[in-house]
Formats: structure tokens, sequence, C-alpha cells
């Protein structure tokens, strides 16, 4: 089964995410967006296989969020502010053939597993 994910590992939930997928034999392509930050249509395919909006999949309660005065950016403003910073890509998302998934909390990951 080919597996990917985004993947920060100073993030306790991506961590419980990789070792829910470990435990099932499943070793996943690991992307770490902070070292290799994803372009904007990166983004916005997860954001489309997820059939979600793309503020659904930032993280609110970042701090640069509220720096960079974000609650009411439209979507290109915040697409832009996700590829320069990627911090602010919520995390883990994990695609697998039965779909793409932001995993939190974690246990979420069995859905599409």
């Amino acid at each position: 089964m080919k597996v990917s994910m985004t993947y920060n590992p100073n993030c306790g939930t991506a961590r419980q995410v990789l070792a829910i997928l470990r435990e099932r034999g499943i070793e996943p392509q690991i992307i770490e967006y902070l070292k290799t930050p994803l372009q904007r249509e990166a983004i916005m395919a997860l954001v489309a296989q997820m059939h979600v909006h793309l503020r659904d999949v930032v993280r609110t309660k970042e701090p640069l969020y509220s720096e960079l005065k974000l609650e009411h950016a439209d979507d290109d403003t915040l697409l832009e502010a996700m590829v320069l910073h990627p911090i602010l890509l919520n995390r883990p998302i994990v695609t697998t053939p039965k779909g793409t998934k932001l995993c939190r909390p974690s246990e979420t990951v069995m859905e599409i597993l």
C-alpha cells in the first residue's frame, strides 16, 4: 500500500500517526514539510483530495497566524502565507489508496487504512 504523510518530528500527533502506521506494517513516504516546504500546487492538491476548504488545514493556533493577521485573509493570501511559512500547515496529512485526511486526533488515520 502506497502511503504518504506530511510530518513534523516535533509534533506528538504526527509521531503517533507514524507509530500507528508502522504498527500495521506500513512505512509511509514521509514529507518533512518544514525542511522541504510544499508548493502551492501540492497544498491545493491535498485540500482537493480531502474535499475541505483551505482554511481547514491551517494551524490557526500557531502564533504566526495571528501575527500575520490571517483571520480574515482570502484563500490566495492564506495559501501564499502557507507556502512562505510552512509551520502554518496543519499536520499530519496522510494519503492512502482510500483517501487523504488530516489525522487529528491520531486515531482518525484508521478511517483511511
